[in-house]
């Protein structure tokens, strides 16, 4: 079983995806620091899988730590997930999202190259397109400048591996550039855990369902949409899961200095009103919200042209939307 090492594999989709390989015949190994997971994600991971895997907790921008990790086992590539991703913190704290996240990826390549680990798949977004002209985004849509500085240390973070591979580094990346990630995984052992204010729409739909807050602000009803709410990608976190493991498949049949970006979304946009409204009637349950002001660093819209990793990858969504909010509720439901 190769070895792979999962930066941030404590959290949300590390922690999928961690479930994902297993059943694909990998071993993961996880570093994660849980500034925004927490440590029974590792029990549950346990209860889904049937066996505990191996943990460091730490920050992978500590290369001592790094190096710890490969003495004790022998790492065959490396799925990097950690990074601070929310849009509007980071328009606030820009600093601390250029530290960390071109910081942690500097350090990771650094370690590859000494260790001689080949393979990468690298987390990416759709924020790298900003507001497209044209829609949907293929992978070959013009890059334009970043809504916000998360969205920019993700373009820098490509740019960064391109330039690694053109060196002849040895080293093989696929970027998967996420749409919006959903959904829960179907036992309901492990979902979306944020860490205080949720940053994204959906943990805040279910939380709001919960009783827990009182209510969601939908930030704008006008814009230049069906309902005048922004309109994502929203993709079932098992499928983006499934996506890394494909990746990392693909990577061991190519030759050295290999680079690639694959879009990984259904190719479908939904509104964020649609979502609340799709939420209530697979659920059955109400959510109390509030249309508020716009909120710097949105897009007005996006959503993917799958076609590629279609039929490169031979990945295909599976779930549906209505599944990843019935998902969502029953993970929310155990808390």
């Amino acid at each position: 079983m190769k070895n792979i090492l999962i930066t941030g594999g404590a959290g949300y989709i590390g922690s999928h995806t961690a479930v994902q390989l297993v059943e694909a015949g990998y071993n993961p190994i996880i570093i994660d620091d849980l500034s925004n997971s927490e440590e029974k994600v590792l029990d549950r991971l346990k209860e889904i899988i049937g066996k505990s895997l191996t943990f460091y907790r730490g920050d992978c921008s500590d290369r001592n730590l790094l190096d710890q990790i490969a003495s004790e086992h022998v790492i065959e590539g490396v799925i990097h997930f950690a990074a601070f991703k929310a849009v509007g913190e980071s328009t606030v704290q820009p600093l601390k999202y250029y530290r960390n996240n071109l910081g942690s990826l500097l350090t990771v390549l650094d370690f590859m190259e000494a260790r001689q680990i080949k393979d990468l798949v690298f987390s990416s977004s759709c924020t790298v397109y900003g507001q497209p002209e044209i829609l949907p985004v293929t992978e070959d849509t013009p890059r334009q400048d970043a809504e916000s500085p998360y969205g920019n240390t993700k373009k820098i973070c490509e740019d960064i591996l391109m330039d690694f591979v053109k060196s002849r580094s040895g080293i093989r990346v696929i970027s998967l550039r996420y749409f919006n990630p959903v959904g829960a995984h179907p036992s309901g052992k492990i979902g979306e855990l944020p860490i205080g204010t949720p940053a994204n729409l959906v943990p805040f739909v279910t939380q709001t369902a919960a009783g827990i807050r009182e209510k969601l602000t939908v930030f704008g009803d006008d814009y230049d949409t069906e309902d005048g709410s922004c309109v994502r990608d929203f993709i079932h976190v098992m499928d983006l899961a499934d996506a890394h493991v494909k990746a990392l498949a693909y990577l061991g049949e190519q030759q050295d200095n290999f680079y690639d970006v694959f879009n990984v979304g259904t190719g479908n946009g939904n509104t964020v009103l649609e979502v609340i409204r799709t939420f209530e009637k697979v659920n059955g349950v109400k959510v109390n919200f509030e249309i508020g002001n716009r909120r710097a660093g949105d897009i007005v819209k996006i959503w993917a042209d799958t076609a590629k990793i279609n039929t490169v990858l031979n990945w295909h969504p599976s779930y549906s939307l209505e599944d990843s909010l019935r998902d969502s509720w029953n993970w929310q439901k155990t808390l």
